[in-house]
């Protein structure tokens, strides 16, 4: 039974991988304004209004636990990491049906230039289930994504690889809202070693 004080849109944090082009550094641990970027993506969720947060791990998930300060936030570790974003999501998403959540904000923890502004923007796109909402960047899709509970087995099912929620949302354009954020947020990710001039 869901909790009538529950905030309806959970914060969900995809951190579980590796950093193959980094030389294996967990991308959650890597360090940003002096604490780890997992840190960064929940404080951002919570400043956004989430005040349920869930963050699914893979690679150095032990070392993520012992280092990163996520207190409050349900863990969530997923054995297949290596298999791409896909099946984080799958996981993120099967962790929040017994929770009461009616929707999911879905945040990558390698986008340290999407803050809470752009978060809150794509939350404020929630009416109820059904809603679906990206933050795009000069008319350009992206993160953070928001997911009503109608969605989240059809996302599962079609989540492979390292496409995440990319083909449903394809598959359902009309339906999703599009949260312009190029003024308040900066769309890079941290894949390569050319990237890590993005932490501070």
């Amino acid at each position: 039974m869901s909790d009538p004080t529950e905030a309806p849109v959970a914060g969900l944090v995809l951190a579980a991988g590796g950093g193959r082009r980094l030389g294996g550094r967990p991308k959650a641990l890597l360090t940003h304004r002096g604490r780890p970027l997992v840190e960064h993506a929940v404080a951002a969720l919570r400043a956004a209004g989430c005040t349920r947060v869930h963050v699914v791990l893979g690679a150095g998930a032990a070392a993520v636990r012992e280092r990163a300060e996520l207190a409050g936030c349900v863990l969530v570790e997923n054995p297949e990491w290596e298999r791409g974003m896909g099946s984080s999501l799958r996981a993120g998403l099967a962790s929040l049906t017994s929770g009461g959540a009616r929707a999911a904000l879905v945040v990558l923890v390698d986008q340290p230039g999407i803050g809470a502004a752009a978060m809150a923007r794509v939350r404020a796109a929630y009416r109820d289930e059904r809603s679906l909402a990206a933050a795009c960047y000069g008319g350009e899709r992206g993160h953070p994504v928001l997911l009503g509970a109608a969605h989240w087995a059809g996302v599962a099912a079609a989540a492979s690889g390292d496409e995440g929620a990319r083909a449903y949302l394809r598959e359902h354009a009309q339906d999703v809202t599009l949260v312009e954020c190029s003024d308040v947020a900066d769309a890079h990710d941290i894949d390569t070693e050319t990237d890590l001039g993005h932490l501070e």
